[in-house]
C-alpha cells in the first residue's frame, strides 16, 4: 500500500476526531494517522504500562477473593508402629465393669461367678496403627477489618494511574512521530529551495559560458560558478542525509515498511493558533491517582490492628480410622486481633502516608511546570508568526536584489559574485521562512501537548 500525504496544517493534523475540543480540529493527514495509529501499537512501553494495568485489575480480583469460601479436600495414608490402646489396668477395668453390667443385666448375682458362655467385647483401640482419612475443609473470612476492601481501593486508583500514565506515553510518543514528520516536510522544502538554486547556477553557467565564448569574461568567472555548484551539492548531500536519517528514526517509531516511508510527501503550511481551553494533563492524573492509591494503601496497613473474624469448617468421609477422640465434623467462628505487632503496621502505614506526600508534591511541580510551558509556547508560536513575516519581507528583498544584480551582471555592471552573494542571500531566505513554518508548527504541537489536548 502507497501513501499519498496530504499537504495540511499541522492542526488539522493533531484534531482530526477531536471537533469538540476545538474549531480548529479539521481533517487529518492519513499518511501521519497511519503512522501515529502504527508507532502507538509498535510501542513496547505502552505494551507493558497496559500489562502492568492488567496486573492491577488482578489485584483487585485477588481482594475481592478475600470473602470467598476457601475449600479443601484432604486425604492421607498414615501407619503407625502399633495400634494405640489403653494401659493394661485400664483394660482390665474396662472388661470388669463391662461384666458387672452384663450381671446386672442378667439378674445375676453379684458374687456370682461369670458364665462362661457370655463372650465379652474388647476394649476399642484408641487409633487403630492403620490410619486412612478422607475429609473437606471451608475457611471463610467473613470481616476483614477493613484491609481487603481498601486493598480493592487501593488497586482500582492503582489501575487508573496506569493508565493515565499510558495515556501520557502515548501523547509522548504522537508528539515525537508529529516533530520527526514536519523534520521530514522542513527536508523536502529545503530540497526545493535548493532546487530553485539549482536552477539559477545553471542560468548563470549559462551565461557565464557564453560571456567566455565572447571574450566579456573570465575562467575565473566559471571557476566561482562551479565553487558555487560544489557548494551546492555539498548541501544537497546534508539534507539526503538527514533525509535518510529521519526516514530511519520514522521506521523506528512506527515499524512501518522502508519503501512506503520513502513515498512520503509531507509540506509545511503557516498555522494560526485559536484559544483553547487547557485540561488536565494525563501526567498529573496519573500521580493523582497514584496519591490515592497510597492513601489507601496507608489505611489497609493501618487497619491490620482491627479484629478479623473467619468461620471455619471440617468433616470427614471416612469414618473407620477415626480416633476416639476425633469428631466426623466441626464448624467454629474465630477471631483474630493483633494487638501489638512490634509497630510494624503503624511504620508501614506511615511509610505509605509519606509516599502520598511525595506525590502530592509532584502533583504541584508538574502543574508549575505545565504552566512554564505552556507560556514558553505561546511566546514560541508569536516568535514564529514574526519570524515568518520577516522571512517574508527578507525573501521579497533578496529576490528584488537577485534580478537587480543578475541583470547588472549581464550588462556588466556587477561582477558574478555579487550575484552569487546574493543568491545565497535569496537561498538562506527561503530556508528561514520555511525553518519559521516548521518553529510554529512545533510550538502548536508543544502547545496542545502542554494543554493536554493531545489526545490519541
Amino acid at each position: 500500500m502507497i501513501l499519498n500525504p496530504l499537504k495540511i496544517s499541522l492542526l488539522c493534523i493533531l484534531f482530526a476526531g477531536l471537533a469538540p475540543l476545538s474549531s480548529m480540529a479539521q481533517q487529518i493527514d492519513p499518511a501521519l494517522e497511519i503512522l501515529i495509529q502504527k508507532g502507538l501499537e509498535k510501542s513496547r512501553s505502552i505494551n507493558i504500562n497496559q500489562l502492568n494495568a492488567e496486573q492491577a485489575q488482578v489485584d483487585q480480583k485477588l481482594a475481592k477473593a478475600v470473602f470467598l469460601p476457601k475449600i479443601t479436600l484432604n486425604g492421607s495414608y498414615t501407619r503407625l508402629n502399633d495400634d494405640i490402646t489403653f494401659d493394661d489396668n485400664t483394660q482390665n477395668l474396662l472388661m470388669a465393669t463391662q461384666k458387672l453390667l452384663i450381671k446386672e443385666a442378667a439378674g445375676i448375682p453379684f458374687n456370682a461367678a461369670f458364665p462362661g458362655n457370655i463372650s465379652l467385647q474388647e476394649v476399642d483401640n484408641l487409633q487403630d496403627k492403620n490410619i486412612l482419612k478422607s475429609s473437606v475443609d471451608i475457611d471463610w473470612v467473613l470481616f476483614s477489618g477493613f484491609e481487603a476492601s481498601n486493598a480493592l481501593k487501593a488497586a482500582k486508583h492503582k489501575e487508573a494511574s496506569l493508565n493515565y500514565a499510558g495515556m501520557a506515553e502515548k501523547d509522548r510518543i504522537v508528539v515525537n512521530i508529529i516533530e520527526t514528520y514536519d523534520k521530514l516536510a522542513l527536508v523536502n522544502a529545503s530540497e526545493q529551495v535548493l532546487s530553485a538554486s539549482e536552477d539559477h547556477l545553471q542560468d548563470q553557467e549559462y551565461f557565464v559560458k557564453k560571456a567566455i565564448e565572447n571574450g566579456l569574461a573570465t575562467s575565473i568567472s566559471r571557476k566561482r560558478i562551479e565553487l558555487a555548484q560544489q557548494q551546492l551539492a555539498a548541501r544537497q548531500l546534508e539534507f539526503s542525509h538527514n533525509k535518510t536519517l529521519l526516514l530511519e528514526v520514522l521506521h523506528q517509531l512506527t515499524g512501518e515498511d522502508k519503501e512506503i516511508l520513502q513515498s512520503l510527501d509531507p509540506g509545511l503550511t503557516a498555522l494560526s493558533s485559536n484559544e483553547m481551553t487547557p485540561e488536565k494533563r494525563s501526567e498529573v492524573k496519573a500521580l493523582e491517582e497514584a496519591e490515592k492509591a497510597t492513601t489507601y494503601k496507608a489505611k489497609m496497613e493501618r487497619n491490620h490492628r482491627i479484629p478479623k473474624l473467619a468461620l471455619k469448617g471440617h468433616y470427614e468421609f471416612l469414618e473407620d480410622d477415626l480416633s476416639l477422640f476425633d469428631p466426623q465434623w466441626y464448624a467454629a467462628v474465630g477471631i483474630k486481633w493483633n494487638l501489638f505487632d512490634g509497630g510494624q503496621s503503624r511504620l508501614k502505614s506511615l511509610k505509605s502516608k509519606l509516599e502520598a506526600e511525595k506525590y502530592r508534591e509532584q502533583i504541584g511541580e508538574a502543574e508549575e511546570l505545565i504552566a512554564l510551558s505552556i507560556v514558553k509556547a505561546e511566546l514560541s508560536y508569536e516568535a514564529s508568526l514574526q519570524n515568518s513575516r520577516i522571512a517574508q519581507k527578507e525573501i521579497e528583498l533578496a529576490e528584488a536584489t537577485f534580478e537587480l544584480v543578475n541583470k547588472q551582471h549581464k550588462n556588466d555592471l556587477a561582477s558574478i559574485t555579487e550575484v552569487l552573494d546574493a543568491l545565497k542571500d535569496l537561498e538562506m531566505a527561503n530556508f528561514q521562512l520555511q525553518e519559521s513554518y516548521f518553529s510554529q508548527r512545533r510550538a502548536v504541537t508543544t502547545l496542545l501537548h502542554s494543554k493536554g489536548l493531545l489526545n490519541y
